[in-house]
């Protein structure tokens, strides 16, 4: 657990420990907010492009000599990343970084489900939550307090020594396994990916005020190699999505309302920064500690919630844990012109409890209805819905922050953000409260019977 926990933090902490520094990082290598998000989504749309076949590669190899890799690649990624000067170099190491990220996250839940038994599937999936949660959230706090001390660079050089432990003792502990045996198949690989890659540029071309033509080619072809994925899907003996899954109807409606419920705190984390550093002022520091009180109650709510989703109805726990987060949400768009300290960290409190109790129960519902022999091929979706949401996410923050490219620049004209990022804000509230919804729709109908 030990390993698998430490692979896991580096890697979803990486997802989001850039965010604080954004405004940092643009200024320096002079880019406007909209170039500089592609630090966070340059990671994210490769970790979303290779989950799925990393999951199936696990499936059919075994799933310690995916992470085992995945941990090599991932330490060489982030020496890259402190070692780059140029922003296009940035965004390729952190591309080299997605590479490893995907094959750790791809493969973490699946190994927590052979490590623990199936009776402490709910304790299991509520320690996996709180550290994929807290690293997340925590991301912009530890980002924040390595630029009080350290240049931006720091943010990535800090992986190296860790990963390097990790390397040492993943093939070590790790559960062995040869897997199935079974060929990936990398055209189906290729079709996947391309369709996440073709939606997170289409929605960059809107901020970037792309051609029209130009943004609606991307967006019609993604749609074009979706259909081609799933058309494969149906044909191969050994998919490396098997649809099946999803007429599981406790899956599909899980892994919907993951989706839309990490874009919106894709949406928040992206949006915040620029808020706190550019509206009102706070240094990268101040805006790391500022999101402080959401990573720590997310650490009580989910351990908390993964071992009430083993004695009560996980849909139930988590409807409700989205309908906090969606409040704190509200509550974050609303925040006055002049907040204090107190006025942005109850609410932080609020949207880290109601995600902390959303994300555990949801998991386990996941996993849990999915067969145990595709334990590799859910976890793999369960990773994608998490960074395709995410990166949607940050893409939606850069329609809304390239309305102010050029101005926002400026000296002076942080106040150029405030709309925008209110409004960024205002849509993440939306979309939770509509992934409530959509998590409620469980307790509705046939196989709606958790009692």
């Amino acid at each position: 657990m030990a390993v698998v926990a430490i692979g896991t933090v580096m890697a979803v902490l990486d997802s989001s420990i850039a965010n604080v520094a954004l405004p940092t990082i643009g200024r320096e290598l002079r880019a406007d907010p909209a170039s500089s998000i592609w630090v966070v989504n340059g990671y994210q749309v490769i970790v979303a492009t290779l989950l799925l076949p990393f999951s199936a590669l696990g499936d059919a190899i075994g799933y310690r000599r995916v992470y085992a890799s995945g941990i090599v690649l991932f330490t060489l990624g982030s020496l890259a990343c402190a070692l780059s000067k140029t922003l296009l170099l940035l965004v390729l190491a952190r591309a080299l970084q997605g590479v490893g990220g995907a094959a750790i996250m791809s493969i973490a839940p699946a190994l927590n489900r052979t490590i623990f038994p199936s009776r402490m599937l709910g304790v299991a999936v509520g320690i996996s939550a709180f550290t994929v949660a807290s690293s997340s959230a925590a991301g912009p706090t530890i980002g924040g307090a390595i630029l009080a001390v350290a240049p931006w660079p720091w943010l990535f050089a800090i992986n190296v020594p860790l990963g390097v432990f990790d390397a040492v003792f993943a093939s070590r502990s790790l559960p062995g396994g040869s897997g199935t045996g079974a060929r990936v198949d990398f055209v189906s690989a290729l079709l996947s990916g391309a369709t996440v890659a073709l939606v997170v540029m289409g929605l960059d071309g809107v901020a970037r005020k792309l051609p029209p033509f130009l943004v609606a080619g991307m967006l019609a072809a993604s749609i074009a190699t979706a259909a081609a994925f799933i058309r494969r899907q149906k044909r191969l003996t050994h998919p490396m999505l098997p649809l099946a899954l999803f007429r599981i109807r406790r899956f599909s409606l899980a892994a919907a309302t993951s989706l839309v419920s990490f874009i919106a705190q894709g949406l928040a984390f992206v949006a915040l920064p620029f808020l706190f550093q550019s509206v009102y002022g706070y240094s990268a520091f101040a805006s790391g500690l500022l999101f402080t009180p959401w990573p720590l109650a997310i650490a009580v709510a989910a351990p908390v919630a993964g071992r009430l989703s083993d004695r009560y109805p996980a849909p139930v726990l988590a409807t409700l844990g989205l309908a906090v987060f969606a409040a704190g949400l509200v509550c974050l768009a609303f925040l006055p012109a002049h907040p204090t300290t107190a006025d942005i960290v109850l609410r932080a409190i609020l949207c880290g409890i109601g995600f902390g109790f959303f994300q555990a129960p949801n998991n386990r519902e996941l996993l849990g209805s999915a067969p145990r022999e595709r334990s590799g091929s859910a976890s793999g979706v369960l990773g994608t819905v998490r960074v395709t949401g995410q990166s949607l996410g940050a893409a939606i923050v850069a329609i809304a922050l390239g309305t102010a490219a050029g101005a926002a620049l400026a000296p002076g004209a942080g106040t150029v953000l405030a709309g925008p990022a209110h409004a960024a804000l205002g849509i993440a509230a939306g979309l939770a409260a509509l992934a409530a919804g959509v998590s409620g729709l469980r307790l509705l109908g046939k196989g709606g019977n958790y009692g």
